[in-house]
């Protein structure tokens, strides 16, 4: 099988190449920065220089792909035009390239995110039938990439990730790093009383692979994560204990003080020239009472559940980090 990996040399991409390396596929990716594929070429990966802007390169990146996972998207952006510009935008350049270059694709595999629906109401379940209402511009720009996908004449598959984390991811890395003093503010209501859905990148890297190869999820919606709900204190704790050995102390953060915090960090960031998913803007999403995802669609139809339990694979990222020298 020949497959086109946008997004490689991201943290989830990294996980996806493996994965499919692992099972002898053929892999080619896409890489906006080369200099950060070498992991990849390891691997056997191909390695084609450009971006989700450039035509030229997703053609040649595309050129006899059988399936393709699109993963590359903005995360952060200023502004929501910039949002669009690449999450819509670059999806719609991407699909043009196939139609020139691999017209012969079965399946587009594109990962969206559970932000493109919007938040739950406390103790209940987001599935694949919920309105979408998404409360960012990056959840409203993923939404529209999606409505790009569903105008497309190759055969789709949208798959919806919750909560991500695992090796390489730098997100929740935040958390790790001040887990070591001992504490771990918590933002929302009631003290990290906030209900998330998350899923271990390695078992996102299995939904996807089992997403192209069931013939039947052609045309449909995916959500996938481990079928447990967490609390984010919950999770804090975990990160504590993989961390220190012991929980920490939670910090409850309310809305009055969430906003110029969040407001401090992401000038911080602007004033060092980097983007960061922490904004004004990303309150509505840290704020909400809830993000639980039913993955009942997903276990019955793709044959595929979550396997890694939260405390196991919190551990095992804090051990990767220590490893690559990013926590001490």
């Amino acid at each position: 099988m020949k497959a086109l990996v946008t997004g490689a040399t991201g943290f989830v991409g990294g996980h996806l190449v493996a994965a499919l390396r692992e099972r002898g596929d053929e892999v080619t990716c896409l890489a906006r920065r080369p200099e950060r594929a070498a992991a990849l070429a390891a691997l056997g990966a191909r390695v084609v220089p450009g971006s989700l802007e450039d035509g030229a390169s997703l053609e040649a990146a595309a050129r006899g792909a059988d399936v393709v996972y699109h993963l590359a998207g903005l995360t952060a952006a200023p502004s929501e035009r910039e949002f669009l510009a690449v999450n819509r935008d670059g999806t719609a350049r991407l699909l043009a390239a196939l139609a020139a270059a691999a017209p012969g694709a079965r399946r587009l595999i594109h990962v969206s995110s559970i932000a493109a629906v919007g938040p739950a109401a406390r103790g209940s379940l987001l599935d694949e039938g919920s309105t979408c209402r998404p409360v960012t511009a990056y959840g409203r720009s993923k939404l529209a990439g999606e409505g790009v996908v569903r105008a497309a004449a190759v055969a789709w598959t949208i798959v919806r990730p919750a909560v991500v984390y695992g090796p390489g991811d730098r997100e929740l890395l935040r958390m790790f790093r001040i887990a070591r003093y001992g504490v771990a503010p918590v933002f929302g209501l009631r003290g990290g009383a906030q209900e998330l859905s998350v899923i271990h990148a390695a078992d996102l890297a299995a939904a996807l692979l089992a997403a192209a190869r069931v013939p039947a999820a052609a045309g449909q919606t995916y959500h996938v994560a481990h079928p447990a709900i967490v609390r984010v204190r919950e999770l804090a704790r975990a990160i504590g204990r993989a961390v220190r050995g012991s929980a920490p102390v939670l910090v409850p953060v309310p809305a009055t003080l969430a906003a110029p915090i969040v407001r401090v960090i992401a000038r911080r960031a602007a004033a060092a020239g980097r983007l960061t998913v922490v904004s004004e803007d990303k309150l509505a999403e840290f704020m909400a009472p809830a993000w639980g995802t039913s993955v009942g669609k997903a276990e019955r139809e793709l044959g595929w559940r979550a396997t890694r339990e939260l405390a196991g694979g919190i551990a095992e990222t804090a051990a990767w980090y220590r490893e690559h020298g990013w926590l001490a």
